[in-house]
């Protein structure tokens, strides 16, 4: 009897451990997740966030055979950014809306569907669509981020809703557009809004019970106010002016990943509110912690280590963009590193232990700064950078050499792969800025990026491209391995492979895999609809399967298109052997730019002008490039209609996710909008 008791104590206790049990707690799932056992369980694959799969089916000698094997049409016809996460033949992805899928991989029927409501009005406090970068799965729990702000827990198996909670304040304009992470059983969540004037923030939440563990604020407050803690105090004297007023920025809105031996969860933050330091801060200042890279403790919220990429910025040069952590060795040293390339064009390598800069260098073209000083870790800027005599052309642009679309790490050849561009924008401080509530930049218009101070634009040098480029970048070196340039600067997010593949999407419509050694380009299909969403692997009944979301939108697609026709967002799965029809190519309808019998009155077009800037440019272009989700309004046929002033003021279009504007336009300023398009217009045909 003893024995017997005996047994089953220490049975309860192996039980308890997790050692007898037929799946591991979960915490020990996520922990020992790398792909191997042909599931994604992570938004990164891993915690290290990699992106590289260790199944190795699927290569270069088999590669002509891949084929479509099904596909799945969401029906969603806005922007799709999601990664999927798949446990044992079930799939869970997200769409615009922020609406959540659980897809059957076996059968290939949707299992469930969660929409969760989001009021359409929410639409126009998003910089960049109404986008979503997909969920995180734990315990038998699906999370996902609303755009309007809320953090859902929902039942794995049925899609039911278990809890919500509120992450921000609706009145102010927050979104949330990037997956949850779940650490050491709470739910990290961050939030965008920079560009409208918010105060940026994450915070982790008990997974079980939707409860608020801690929040951590990436800038300070009102120093009136009493600071949250001493880190905040300290950030306070890197800033001057009354920053708070416009929010001061700072977002965490999508780079997070985590190491468990130290425990430490890694944050990048977000450009300041607004872009330009002369008028948030105009005494200078680094203002911390914009463009940062912050080490937290997951468990309490507190900050262990920061480095900051781009001090003082002022010119959207986010720290967002992918973080991937690796084990290099470097002048014969193992390192723990943290690698990144964000916005502004810089590929650094930080010890993730204590946040030390081990080296940084430009991997595209670059002229705001000659270099980053390896003993401060502060970038070497150019006399003109901060263009506050001219109009300079700076490279680059507020869509950055990296945006959000993931790299990948390839850890066997030692290779980081950058889905990069090269851009550029002609920046200058507006004479004409007053602080706004509403709207873009928190002020009239872009108010930089668009040359306004009224000195002819300086041209720094005579680089003037525009194109995407896919790097292959040894990290350990810091060069290039190889390159290939791409006609189109949005291209999608990156999965490497331990065959040697590089698989990536393109604005163009195509699905294409690259040698990783050599760059080779050695499979493409077309799939006729922009891609920016990453791709996945994994394995069904033992074969490995490659699936990539199409759906064209986001920041970039809102105004450009680089296929005939934007289609609704589809699921893409691809196998050996797949023999499934392609979709064919779609028949673009010819259109014309409009011509109404308006004469247009020249002193409404200045005003036009700004309120267009204010209200519309966000989204819209007049008589450019044809137009993305949202149509150029050069070709609309409702300018110079009643039914313009019908969507602009009453609403019509907003079940679609078009603003109603009547509390903030009168039917004059309609009218002076629409004279500013059809002069525009009139000015292109000439």
């Amino acid at each position: 009897m003893i024995k017997s008791n005996t047994a089953k104590i220490i049975t309860f206790f192996l039980l308890s451990l997790g050692i007898f049990s037929c799946q591991m707690p979960p915490d020990r799932t996520l922990t020992s997740a790398d792909g191997t056992d042909g599931n994604w369980l992570l938004h990164g694959l891993n915690y290290a966030e990699t992106r590289f799969s260790p199944l190795t089916q699927i290569d270069s000698s088999n590669i002509d055979n891949l084929g479509l094997d099904w596909k799945l049409d969401l029906g969603m016809k806005r922007g799709i950014e999601a990664t999927p996460i798949v446990k044992d033949g079930i799939m869970y992805l997200t769409g615009p809306w922020s609406v959540v899928f659980a897809v059957d991989l076996s059968t290939h029927q949707l299992l469930w569907q969660f929409d969760p409501d989001v009021p359409k009005s929410f639409g126009e406090k998003g910089c960049c669509d109404v986008v979503n970068r997909g969920v995180a799965l734990y315990d038998g729990k699906i999370y996902v981020g609303a755009f309007d702000g809320r953090l859902i827990a929902l039942d794995a198996q049925t899609g039911e809703k278990i809890w919500e909670t509120l992450t921000v304040d609706q009145s102010k304009p927050y979104t949330i557009t990037g997956a949850p992470r779940v650490v050491n059983g709470k739910v990290i969540i961050g939030n965008g809004g920079a560009e409208f004037g918010v105060r940026g923030y994450f915070s982790a939440y008990d997974a079980q019970t939707g409860e608020q563990a801690w929040r951590f604020y990436t800038v300070p407050g009102n120093p009136a106010e009493p600071f949250e803690n001493e880190v905040m105090e300290m950030a306070a004297d890197t800033w001057t002016g009354e920053w708070w007023t416009y929010g001061g920025g700072g977002t965490a809105w999508d780079a997070m990943a985590y190491d468990p031996e130290l425990n430490l969860l890694y944050v990048g933050t977000g450009n300041g509110s607004p872009w330009d330091r002369t008028k948030r801060s105009p005494g200078g200042g680094d203002n911390l912690f914009l463009s940062s890279i912050l080490a937290i403790n997951p468990d309490t919220g507190e900050m262990v280590w920061h480095y900051q990429t781009t001090p003082g910025d002022s010119w959207d040069f986010t720290a967002t963009q992918h973080i991937v952590l690796a084990d290099l060795l470097i002048k014969g040293k193992q390192r723990k590193v943290l690698m990144q390339a964000p916005k502004n064009g810089f590929f650094y390598v930080l010890d993730r232990t204590n946040g030390e800069l081990i080296s940084a260098e430009k991997f595209t073209y670059v002229n705001w700064a000659d270099s980053v000083d390896l003993k401060t870790g502060r970038p070497v800027e150019t006399q003109w950078a901060r263009y506050d005599q001219a109009n300079v052309d700076i490279a680059p642009n507020y869509d950055g050499a990296h945006n959000w679309q993931p790299m990948a790490f390839n850890p066997e050849l030692g290779y980081v792969f950058i889905p990069a561009r090269e851009t550029f924008s002609n920046y200058g401080q507006d004479s004409t800025w007053k602080y706004n509530e509403e709207g873009f930049g928190t002020g009239v218009g872009w108010n930089l990026a668009i040359g306004s101070l009224e000195s002819k634009p300086t041209i720094v040098d005579e680089k003037g491209t525009k194109q995407g480029k896919l790097i292959a970048w040894d990290p350990v070196n810091q060069k290039e391995v190889w390159s290939v340039e791409q006609n189109n600067i949005w291209n999608g997010g990156l999965l490497a492979t331990a065959s040697n593949l590089i698989f990536q999407g393109t604005a163009d419509g195509r699905l294409t895999a690259y040698n990783a050694v050599s760059g080779e380009l050695i499979w493409e299909t077309e799939l006729y609809t922009g891609i920016m969403a990453p791709p996945i692997t994994y394995l069904v009944d033992g074969v490995q399967y490659l699936s990539v979301i199409t759906g064209w939108g986001g920041g970039y697609g809102m105004k450009n298109k680089h296929t005939d026709v934007v289609l609704p967002g589809t699921l893409y799965t691809f196998k050996i052997g797949g023999d499934a029809e392609l979709p064919q190519k779609p028949i673009a309808l010819a259109r014309d730019l409009i011509n109404p019998d308006w004469e247009v009155d020249p002193n409404s077009i200045a005003m036009g002008e700004t309120l267009y800037n204010q209200y519309c440019g966000t989204c819209h272009v007049v008589a450019e490039t044809g137009g993305g989700v949202a149509p150029d309004l050069g070709y609309s046929i409702m300018v110079g209609n009643q039914a313009f002033e019908e969507v602009v003021l009453n609403g019509m279009l907003l079940p679609n996710g078009m603003p109603q504007f009547d509390d903030r336009l009168t039917k004059k300023e309609v009218e002076q909008i629409q004279h500013f398009i059809i002069n525009r217009v009139m000015q292109i045909g000439k």
